[in-house]
């Protein structure tokens, strides 16, 4: 008796295993892409990649955090072709405008314009218009414009300083030579 229980049971578990591996087997054959003639149809996308979304980069942009009053970090998707001819120049033009986070804002006063951007010896100099002297002799602005600017193209690892020109010339405002914080 003891021996017919056993062969029941066993039978039962090789019953309950083999049920459940031909239901998975079921769900997953479900699952997975056609075979007809042995090949494997190609998958054919909803919608098709564009060449702009392959070109896709994410860069961080530094802005002032409207709560905290410090530098925060935003991520932003942007086509790489920008950053072809000039991408130091092309990362300060996107720090200028304001972000869609409405915690964060630009520390670059309105109208200065970036006249040109190059790196030797791994300092950036920037040509930068007199606004950028709207600072109102406020240290701390004039502090986060710095560090904001220095942060974002730091980002790139070929940059190791950061030097301004104003209107093509040196200013006694942003004389130094700003190296990476």
């Amino acid at each position: 008796m003891k021996k017919s229980k056993k062969g029941i049971i066993l039978f039962i578990v090789i019953l309950i295993i083999a049920l459940s591996g031909y239901f998975i087997m079921a769900y997953l054959n479900g699952k997975t892409e056609e075979i007809s003639d042995g090949n494997i149809q190609e998958y054919t996308p909803q919608e098709e990649i564009s060449e702009e979304q392959y070109r896709e980069t994410i860069v961080n942009l530094y802005y002032l955090n409207r709560e905290t009053g410090e530098l925060m970090a935003e991520a932003k998707a942007i086509d790489a072709k920008i950053l072809i001819n000039n991408p130091y120049k092309a990362l300060v033009e996107l720090l200028m405008k304001n972000t869609e986070n409405e915690r964060l804002q630009t520390v670059i006063p309105e109208g200065v314009t970036v006249y040109d951007a190059s790196i030797e010896g791994g300092c950036v100099t920037l040509n930068l218009s007199k606004e950028i002297l709207n600072y109102n002799d406020d240290e701390t602005l004039k502090n986060n414009i710095i560090n904001s600017i220095s942060k974002t193209l730091c980002e790139l690892t070929e940059v190791k300083s950061i030097r301004f020109l104003v209107d093509g010339e040196e200013n006694s405002k942003l004389s130094e030579i700003y190296t990476v914080i």
